[in-house]
């Protein structure tokens, strides 16, 4: 399954979905559990029938008692959930008309849950409390063929699209089960965890260790072999959220329940190889005054005298890691520059020397809050490097984003290549820096070919139809020669359009069918030869201006400082700035090119506002017609 089919597959069972919750009397809090429990399910259905038939193939066979049943063992072998025959999806979707589907799909879960202790009081057990034509309807959302053939990935992938939905749309308390995968993607790549421990103490729905897997699959690794997975979490939604999360994307992990502040389940105090996290920021009100706190062995420069908790989850991070470990979290930006015992805290940890990275984000890229955040990046090998130890990378991405909406950012694809290209350069690896260039030349090459291709058969069409020939003089065209070519085709194409309309009243033409069809078929023809080259163009210019982005910064293919970017600074003179952590008081500002307006692109930020706009309109507009229906007005 492509990226875009996959991406229309989630939009379509998402909008399905949430159809059904609007026309509900349920909130998105009661409603998104048990929704995302039916995925669970669902994919779980998927592994075991796929798994079912790879042991089947493999089953001895005894000259007497004939091929042995299949067991639950052999299913623990294949890496897949064995389903009691009241869990199988099958029965479910064609449950008679008679039957309770809540009470039936409650039993499912039970069934699960016995048979695996690390499911017990995990799955949603409540659909008895839904309506039975919702239930319904659900069911047969999710059960369409398109999700038949789907492998465990996609299924994973649509979880975590359905996760992200629900926190958009308030689905979690203040949104903290939930981190955004930009700053995930980010973390993860910055830290690259490859082996060993991976510790998650404020783990959430478990996003940082499921996107560990992906970073360890696309490297050609099997996760399971690779890391072990270790989480903690206070609240008992989040808990199961995250077990039901690892569990579709085949994860092994041990998440326990508890308030981090006072409790240590897993005991893990300089013994991690990575730890990841997004905690709560500024939280108030942990009671230091307890033996527990005060004695805490993972605040190894001291308690900090403020209220607010920042500092204390800073120095769990840090009190984790064993000698060479490396750490990525989420902070308030106001840590950064905290005075007071904060910042004595703060400098005790840089001259340390693990201070290794620091990344200013900009607002909006939390769905739930606009505030700006800094991702911390510690590494503890770097306390035994003389010559790294005194080095550490600000990176100021204040301004790099990509506008979702009017109120949500994130980063694409290829800026996330970027970061981790120039984090690579800093730390004296190329690779990353070299494998972007290489697949943005490739794809911009790629997509140019296409754009000429498109364009020559546009011109061809346009020759043989003399009475509509509108000739572009340019065809072996460049990369800078797009845009203008793009905007001459879609000129010509209108005038092409009008006349062909103009031909089709001729009375002649109206009576010769042939003829008439002919023309309406060669309109329709360049209409698709134009979107393809549109399209091509579109991409070789995007990746071009990517491979721009880093070549520009970075000419030498090498690490070096840019203004209101990047910079490396020493020991001294985050001294001499107050021992501030804040990108952006080091990088300084960027110079201020003028290289043209660019109206076309400017005009897709106002298209893609706008479009979010309508939706928030419409949104609107059907809660207060449900508030005024519950009204009885």
């Amino acid at each position: 399954m492509t990226g875009e089919q996959l991406k229309q597959l989630e939009d379509n069972l998402w909008k399905a979905a949430d159809d059904l919750r609007a026309n509900s009397k349920l909130t998105a809090t009661e409603y998104s559990f048990p929704v995302l429990g039916l995925i669970f399910l669902r994919h779980a259905h998927n592994r075991f029938l796929k798994a079912k038939e790879e042991i089947e193939k493999t089953l001895p066979v005894h000259p007497q008692r004939g091929i042995r049943p299949v067991t639950k063992d052999d299913f623990q072998t294949a890496k897949a959930i064995f389903l009691p025959e009241n869990a199988r999806w099958e029965r479910l979707s064609d449950l008679p008309e008679g039957k309770d589907i809540g009470d039936e799909l409650d039993e499912a879960m039970r069934g699960i849950e016995r048979e695996y202790e690390v499911l017990k009081g995990v799955l949603p057990k409540n659909y008895s409390l839904f309506e039975k034509d919702l239930l319904q309807r659900l069911i047969r959302i999710f059960n369409t063929e398109q999700l038949n053939e789907v492998t465990g990935d996609v299924f994973g992938r649509i979880y975590e699209y359905f996760l992200n939905k629900f926190a958009m749309s308030g689905a979690s308390e203040g949104g903290e089960f939930f981190t955004p995968p930009s700053l995930v993607n980010t973390i993860v790549n910055t830290i690259e965890p490859t082996h060993g421990i991976v510790l998650d103490p404020a783990v959430g729905s478990a996003g940082m260790f499921v996107q560990t897997g992906h970073f360890l699959e696309e490297k050609g690794f099997d996760p399971a072999k690779k890391v072990t997975f270790f989480g903690q979490e206070k609240t008992d939604t989040n808990t199961k959220l995250a077990k039901m999360n690892m569990t579709v994307h085949g994860l092994d992990v041990n998440i326990l329940q508890g308030n981090t502040f006072y409790e240590d389940h897993h005991d893990k105090v300089g013994k991690c190889d990575f730890v990841m996290a997004n905690p709560p920021f500024n939280v108030d009100g942990v009671d230091k005054s307890k033996d527990g706190v005060k004695n805490d062995p993972r605040l190894p420069f001291g308690l900090p005298k403020s209220d607010n908790a920042n500092y204390l989850w800073i120095q769990y991070f840090y009190g984790y890691l064993n000698p060479t470990g490396r750490a990525g979290f989420v902070m308030a930006s106001s840590a950064s520059d905290a005075g007071h015992s904060e910042k004595d805290i703060r400098e005790k940890l840089v001259k340390t020397g693990a201070v290794d990275v620091m990344i200013s984000i900009g607002t909006k890229f939390f769905y739930t809050r606009g505030l700006p955040c800094t991702l911390w990046f510690f590494d503890r090998a770097k306390e035994q490097d003389e010559t790294r130890k005194d080095k550490t990378l600000m990176l100021d991405l204040r301004d790099v984003y990509r506008k979702v909406s009017s109120n949500l950012h994130d980063f694409t694809p290829e800026q996330h290549k970027n970061i981790a290209a120039i984090v690579g350069l800093y730390r004296g690896n190329t690779a990353y820096f070299n494998d972007a260039i290489t697949l943005y030349k490739e794809e911009a090459d790629k997509a140019l070919s296409q754009a000429k291709t498109a364009l020559q058969a546009i011109l061809d069409k346009q020759l043989r139809e003399e009475q509509l020939s509108f000739i572009i003089e340019k065809q072996d065209v460049q990369v800078s020669e797009l845009k203008k070519v793009k905007r001459d085709l879609n000129h010509v194409q209108k005038e092409l359009a009008a006349k062909v309309k103009t031909l089709l009243q001729q009375d002649d033409i109206r009576k010769d069918k042939t003829r008439r069809d002919r023309l309406q078929n060669y309109l329709k023809d360049t209409e698709q030869l134009l979107h393809d080259f549109n399209a091509a163009a579109d991409h070789c210019v995007y990746f071009d201006k990517e491979m721009h982005w880093l070549t520009s910064r970075f000419p030498e293919g090498e690490y070096n400082d840019v203004a209101g970017l990047c910079k490396v600074v020493g020991q001294k003179e985050i001294a001499t700035n107050d021992y501030s952590l804040t990108a952006g008081r080091y990088v300084g500002v960027a110079p201020q090119v003028d290289d043209g307006f660019d109206y076309e692109e400017r005009m897709g930020e106002i298209k893609v506002e706008l479009r979010s706009l309508n939706e928030e309109a419409v949104e609107l507009a059907n809660t207060i017609q449900e508030n005024l229906n519950e009204l009885g007005l």
